[in-house]
């Protein structure tokens, strides 16, 4: 499942401020580029603030477009096509050999409303897709305008009133992937930009030890929602975890009990003892977690599983669904390696469910 970009969550707390910002969204590309359509960034007069477009000969040559359109004061937004063919390559001793279309936008606090909207939407875990209305796109005189429609609302044509290209919108979403089209009837004049969100998948870390930190801090690189849990607060706390949305203070076993595990939810659990880490994973095991791993040697890991196979804590099912030892097979020794280790089989496991819940989305739309 594509999942939501940081910048959707960011553009609000810029567009709070006093500063002017141009948002730079790559939303068409042919031949080798360094990034896909919905790749996007935001500048200032000063450069780059945040998201990026692949870095690079595209990045500096969309990122300048905005700059000096910020500085130009037109607030004018246009689409640029930033060609990565030799003769620009050469700049830097590096051939892509494709073209890009990117949406320059210098006038994105017009759209603050649907920006806000969309963070609230996706803040309850209700994903949707943003829309962006590009009419006249070969002129100086291009207009925009964007909406933002959340899932449960998408799926009542009736309601989201799309002017005979709902089942189109449906499709891209259906797809997890962004889309560029010409409406039917609408002509060449008018090109909608379809981008599907989802919320940000939450990994909950239950050990703020080393491993824990390591994790959440590559866990936050890797577009997760990173909440802490640990019964020490002068390891769990934000000077230790910058990258956590959430820290928890409290009983472990409890804390993870009570945390609304889903299936868009992954623990990790890395706690300072065998004890701890069975409270832990007595407290999901049962869960719909899309994925639980728990760290320990072979031996602990057989030995946990007859204890809670014994005791009726968990069937045979259930515990063969937790990744232990946890991680990939990486050769991996020091607490760094072992970070990545379980960073890598994090995102194995959510790039096999993202195929397999689009899937099921494909079938659904498809089946009517």
């Amino acid at each position: 499942m594509a999942e939501i970009k940081k910048l959707f969550f960011r553009i609000p707390d810029f567009l709070g401020k006093d500063e002017e910002v141009c948002l730079a969204v790559l939303i068409r590309t042919s031949g080798s580029t360094p990034q896909v359509p919905g790749a996007a960034a935001l500048f200032s007069q000063s450069g780059l603030l945040l998201g990026t477009l692949g870095g690079g000969l595209l990045e500096a040559e969309a990122g300048g477009l905005a700059v000096r359109s910020l500085k130009d004061g037109d607030g004018r937004p246009r689409l640029a096509e930033i060609r990565l063919d030799n003769e620009l390559a050469e700049k830097d001793g590096a051939v892509c050999g494709g073209s890009a279309e990117v949406l320059i936008d210098p006038a994105v606090r017009e759209s603050a409303a649907v920006f806000f909207e969309a963070k609230r939407s996706l803040s309850d875990r209700r994903p949707g897709v943003f829309l962006t209305f590009i009419e006249q796109p070969s002129s100086p005189d291009l207009h925009l305008s964007r909406r933002w429609i959340s899932e449960d609302t998408l799926m009542k044509p009736a309601v989201i009133g799309l002017e005979g290209f709902a089942d189109r919108v449906c499709q891209i979403y259906a797809d997890g992937l962004p889309g560029l089209f010409c409406p039917a009837g609408k002509g060449k004049d008018f090109l909608l930009f379809v981008e599907p969100v989802f919320p940000l998948p939450r990994l909950v870390i239950a050990g703020a030890g080393h491993v824990g930190r390591a994790v959440a801090h590559l866990g936050g690189l890797l577009d997760f929602e990173v909440t802490v849990v640990d019964d020490r607060p002068e390891y769990a706390n934000p000077g230790r975890f910058p990258d956590a949305a959430r820290i928890v203070v409290a009983d472990i076993g409890q804390a993870v009990a009570e945390f609304p595990v889903d299936r868009d939810t992954y623990v990790v659990i890395v706690t300072r003892g065998h004890s701890r880490d069975a409270e832990a994973l007595r407290a999901c095991v049962r869960s719909d977690a899309a994925y639980i791993g728990m760290i320990g040697s072979r031996r602990k890991v057989r030995l946990t599983r007859e204890e809670f196979l014994n005791k009726g804590w968990a069937s045979p099912e259930e515990m063969a669904r937790v990744h232990s030892p946890i991680g990939l097979e990486i050769g991996s020794r020091t607490v760094d390696e072992i970070a990545v280790s379980i960073a890598a089989e994090l995102v194995s496991v959510r790039s096999l469910r993202k195929e397999t819940e689009f899937r099921g989305y494909r079938s659904e739309f498809e089946n009517g």
